[in-house]
């Protein structure tokens, strides 16, 4: 099986060093919005594309890949809502369980509905146990998956639940407070998380500034995942991964 990709984000993780994953919705890109973003991504050092959303509309996945591809080098990797959102012109996809929730449908039941056609894609699959933490606002990643969300003060459930993914095999583990999160994930439930995993960790939702990025890394984030906020202004590529990347390594 391909881990070239999962590599990378082991060999930062052991090197000390903190990634940045800009996440785009194909439903709120245009073709000729993709090219000066991946101009700026490129500019700013991006190291990865997440490309997908909790419920795409559009037809133009494939698309919206190609073109990113096309202008860059960047791994784009897929962050898919549903079984359908795979498309053979990415380079990896985040196959995500929701272990945070209790619906078996996106614990095990959607992927062996999609598992043939996975494993034709040729992609890169990378398990990834997904946790879903409340960001103060309903969000349609939780409408969708119907599951409640890890309350934002339960950092032993946090911990827990991410450490039964580890030892489950989960190669990546992504806290995620969605898309326009009104509170994001607070850096004491990163650091609990954090301390008691080997695996990669991924935070993502409601990071709205530079001082936040930072202060995840900080905390134990190995990449941080900002889509919301770039969307809004992408002026802010560039002082998110600076300010990502300005977070010591290790001696």
């Amino acid at each position: 099986m391909k881990q070239a990709l999962y590599n990378t984000f082991i060999d930062k993780k052991n090197a000390g060093e903190k990634s940045f994953a800009v996440l785009i919705d194909p439903d709120k890109v245009t073709l000729q919005s993709i090219v000066p973003l991946v101009a700026l991504a490129v500019e700013a050092k991006v190291d990865y594309f997440f490309v997908g959303g909790s419920l795409i509309i559009s037809n133009h996945l494939d698309v919206c890949i190609q073109a990113i591809k096309a202008n860059c080098n960047i791994p784009v990797l897929l962050f898919p809502g549903s079984p359908s959102q795979v498309s053979r012109y990415a380079d990896a996809l985040l196959y995500l369980s929701l272990i945070s929730g209790r619906n078996p449908e996106l614990l095990i039941g959607q992927h062996v509905i999609s598992a043939p056609f996975v494993k034709k894609s040729g992609l890169e699959i990378i398990p990834t146990g997904y946790m879903v933490i409340d960001g103060g606002a309903p969000t349609t990643v939780s409408y969708i998956s119907n599951a409640s969300p890890i309350p934002a003060d339960k950092n032993d459930i946090a911990m827990c639940t991410a450490m039964a993914g580890e030892m489950l095999g989960m190669k990546l583990i992504y806290m995620d407070a969605g898309s326009g999160a009104k509170t994001p994930i607070a850096e004491g439930m990163i650091q609990a998380v954090s301390k008691n995993i080997e695996s990669p960790l991924i935070i993502g939702g409601g990071i709205t500034t530079p001082e936040k990025a930072y202060l995840n890394c900080k905390a134990g984030a190995d990449v941080i995942v900002i889509g919301n906020a770039i969307e809004k202004d992408v002026s802010l590529i560039k002082e998110m991964s600076d300010a990502i990347k300005s977070v010591a390594v290790k001696a």
